[in-house]
């Protein structure tokens, strides 16, 4: 709906408050309906954009305020996958870095019609956990959980799968070299249809383009896509060579940065745990420099991130 206008001393300006008389008391209007080619439409509401609440775990229920007739996803992510641990031989010609975990897919800004009054389900999928098994040799993190969202009226609308979790398989301690391969990009599946034009009025009363909604990570308005694929330093050759742990993958497009590696130097560092839907960092293997450099071990992998949903309610006039 566009916006509306009235004359104030022969000018016309934008209607921010509107009053009628009900049984002779002049009460402010919530909303003022007009004919536009003989059928009635909304041309005026008062309803402004309620604040924005974050959920990160669990599962739950909220219902749409009364006057709202759509919901602003400013960003909801699946869980990321785990990170696993890096591992070291005896003498079997190197060492092995730990994969990173894949990321959750994303909304960012994303606006979707929805029934004052109905109920709204969520889902936040959890992070995976790391693959942190007792074989160094055959290890691997587990897949973050989907994020879902759906109305008792609207039915499904999104459901956003988590990453998968990285792994390593088919090491020995004299070798062979285990193969490492990175966790993978959950997929996003968009069950309701965006809403991209028409404006609403935010907590300050002023009237907003739909389109213009930026402020979610991604930065521009109604972005939504798959995860992305965790690190893979793979092995390195030699050794008792040092080899740091593989970065876990970015959520949201690359704008939400992965758990990191574990360092390699001196004692080396475990990966780091994801954040907001981003992948688990994988483990490293190190030596301790000295006359005989001596094989020290691995450091683990970390947990995938947690998924989110960031939403308010509007009324698209």
């Amino acid at each position: 709906m566009a916006n509306t206008y009235g004359k104030v001393s022969g000018t016309f300006e934008e209607i921010q408050n509107a009053y009628g008389k009900v049984s002779g008391v002049w009460k402010e209007a919530d909303e003022i309906y007009g004919k536009v080619s003989g059928v009635w439409k909304l041309v005026f509401s008062a309803f402004e954009a309620t604040s924005f609440a974050t959920v990160s775990s669990g599962s739950g229920t909220f219902t749409v305020p009364a006057q709202a007739n759509a919901i602003h996803i400013q960003a909801a992510v699946g869980g990321g996958g785990g990170g696993v641990k890096g591992a070291d031989y005896d003498k079997a010609g190197g060492e092995s870095s730990g994969a990173g975990g894949g990321s959750g897919s994303f909304i960012s800004d994303k606006v979707f019609s929805v029934t004052a009054g109905e109920t709204i389900s969520y889902g936040v999928g959890a992070g995976g956990a790391p693959g942190n098994q007792s074989n160094q040799y055959n290890v691997s993190g587990s897949s973050g959980a989907s994020t879902t969202l759906s109305g008792s009226s609207v039915g499904a609308i999104f459901t956003l799968g988590g990453g998968s979790g990285s792994s390593g398989s088919g090491g020995s301690v004299k070798g062979p070299l285990r193969s490492n391969s990175p966790g993978t990009g959950g997929s996003a599946t968009i069950n309701a249809s965006a809403v991209t034009s028409g404006t609403f009025r935010d907590s300050s009363g002023a009237t907003v383009n739909v389109s213009s909604l930026n402020g979610g990570p991604v930065g521009t308005f109604n972005q939504s896509g798959n995860g992305a694929t965790g690190g893979n330093n793979g092995n390195c050759g030699g050794d008792n060579c040092r080899i740091a742990g593989s970065t876990g993958a970015a959520s949201y497009s690359g704008n939400v940065a992965g758990g990191s590696g574990g360092s390699s130097s001196g004692g080396g560092t475990n990966g780091s745990v994801g954040t907001r839907g981003s992948g688990g960092g994988g483990g490293s293997a190190q030596v301790t420099a000295g006359s005989s450099p001596t094989n020290v071990g691995r450091t683990d992998g970390a947990s995938g991130g947690s998924g989110e949903v960031q939403y308010r309610f509007l009324r698209i006039q």
